[in-house]
């Protein structure tokens, strides 16, 4: 049950990144978004691998290393 709630928690950072971003409520150099998609894809990640779904897992730590470079730009 804890890992389905990280995944909730992962995802629910992921999509208000997007929301954010999509509204121009922030930018791509924001550090917000970029932590809320650090952190939903971390979450995600923890997820995934535990049900086995690898090829989202994979995406998700694709996701996790561009948010970290993004924040690093600064």
């Amino acid at each position: 049950m804890i890992i389905e709630i990280i995944g909730w928690i992962g995802a629910g950072c992921v999509i208000w990144a997007y929301y954010l971003i999509s509204s121009g409520k922030t930018t791509n150099k924001d550090q917000v978004y970029q932590w809320l998609n650090m952190l939903g894809a971390a979450l995600l990640i923890v997820n995934t691998i535990s049900l086995k779904a690898y090829p989202s897992a994979f995406v998700n730590v694709v996701w996790l290393v561009i948010a970290v470079l993004g924040l690093l730009k600064k």
